[in-house]
């Protein structure tokens, strides 16, 4: 980019300059597999500096998502144009950190120290339409392409109908100390244990009190210290742990499941409808010929499920802490009392017919930890019960004794079910298995 941007500036035939992203998306982010390892240069903030330093103007053309660094990339140039549907966000607080390539320096420059703390206190994404509103972006034009609405917005600029505008040159947004006073307070009220987000709020307030140098030199200074965080470290480890958590390993590409027989009353069926129809999946309570599987809700009689069926067993996790009681169903399907995910034990499928029903659920939106033998769900949250003094510490050493019992696929599936079932994840401060 640095080098396509210097021939830009050499040729002098160029009036402006044309940034898009070719495929489904803008820059969507930084490749976090590259977090904790020595960074390599050119470094994001002196490629931003670059981009905004240029003689020649710099539209932007957004698509899909320009998030994280993709968005401070934006932010750095002097006229962004985005397509309809387009989002972007500035979400490095969820993974313990803050935007660290100017991203709390110049967003409050355009949008205001209010909609700065909104945005990245909370990673949350604006759409276009709130991004035009707030000046995040200068304009949005339905176009065939990013190419194709990025050159009009080009054409209109060399025209004098759209003026560009180098954001760090922007005065600094007007200090605005109730709505920091009100973020911090809500901060230490909801989430006092972490450490990111009071971070993103010093550097938002940084940005309204000197030069964007002075603000970018604090931004570094906080977003080193975010980085060496052990939050930073854990909820990296639980982002990558939540990648796959339903892939069977050995598992190839089993056919899917699409005739699916519901036994019984459960508070999960009526979810699994919602999503049925988009998902191309038939439910119904009367199995035939065509059922492929069998989800039996507690107390509900199985009698009529076909033999050739994979059956799945419903239990809370105190009914899945014996899993030997369990007859003749192939899977159990442990469902938790709170959180988002549920655990798929085999007891008996085969890798394909796991991997099967794991994918299955995932069509009908239920999210799902893969495991074998035994129930970590059970494990874990008989270990909680059995410590109400200090249900973290009863955890972790079941997680350790579960990392050597064989049940889990992955260590880290272990991790991701503590954390989000039991620990809030943002306040998770390092992963227990690879602890030991």
């Amino acid at each position: 980019m640095v080098e396509a941007v210097t021939r830009g500036i050499e040729d002098s035939q160029a009036r402006a300059l044309l940034l898009v992203a070719k495929g489904r998306t803008f820059i969507a982010g930084a490749d976090i597999r590259e977090f904790g390892k020595p960074p390599q240069a050119p470094l994001l903030p002196d490629v931003i500096r670059h981009l905004e330093s240029t003689p020649k103007p710099i539209v932007v053309a957004l698509h899909g998502t320009a998030l994280g660094g993709g968005l401070e990339v934006a932010l750095g140039c002097q006229l962004r144009v985005a397509l309809p549907g387009t989002r972007v966000g500035l979400p490095e607080v969820k993974l313990g950190l803050l935007p660290g390539a100017g991203g709390t320096q110049r967003l409050p420059r355009l949008a205001g120290v209010d909609a700065a703390l909104d945005l990245i206190t909370s990673g949350r994404f604006a759409s276009a339409d709130e991004a035009l509103s707030l000046g995040i972006i200068d304009t949005i034009r339905d176009a065939d392409s990013p190419l194709d609405a990025g050159l009009s917005v080009v054409r209109e600029m060399l025209a004098g109908t759209l003026e560009p505008r180098v954001t760090g040159e922007l005065p600094p947004a007007k200090a605005n100390l109730e709505a920091i006073a009100d973020y911090h307070a809500r901060l230490e009220a909801e989430s006092p244990e972490l450490f990111s987000p009071f971070r993103c709020v010093e550097a938002i307030a940084a940005s309204t009190e000197g030069s964007l140098e002075e603000g970018l030199r604090r931004e570094r200074e906080l977003f080193l210290a975010c980085m060496d965080s052990p939050q930073r470290a854990g909820l990296i480890h639980a982002f990558f742990a939540a990648r796959a958590p339903h892939k069977v390993p050995g598992a190839n590409s089993p056919p899917p499941l699409t005739q699916v027989a519901l036994f019984g009353e459960h508070p999960l069926f009526r979810q699994l409808e919602g999503n049925a129809e988009r998902a191309g999946i038939t439910l119904t309570a009367s199995p035939d010929s065509a059922t492929q599987a069998c989800l039996v809700a507690p107390g509900a009689s199985s009698a009529s499920c076909p033999p050739q069926c994979l059956r799945i067993d419903l239990l809370t996790a105190t009914e899945a802490t014996h899993l030997e009681g369990v007859d003749e169903a192939d899977l159990a399907l442990v469902v938790p009392s709170r959180g988002p995910l549920a655990e798929l034990v085999s007891l008996g499928a085969d890798a394909h017919g796991q991997q099967a029903v794991a994918n299955l659920l995932k069509a009908l939106r239920q999210g799902v930890v893969v495991s074998t033998g035994g129930s970590l769900l059970a494990a874990l949250s008989k270990a909680a019960g059995d410590n109400d003094a200090n249900p973290h510490a009863a955890m972790e050493e079941a997680s350790l004794m579960l990392a050597e019992q064989g049940w889990s696929y992955r260590d880290s599936d272990i991790d991701l079910l503590a954390i989000e079932l039991w620990v809030t994840p943002a306040t998770w401060a390092a992963p227990t298995t690879r602890q030991a």
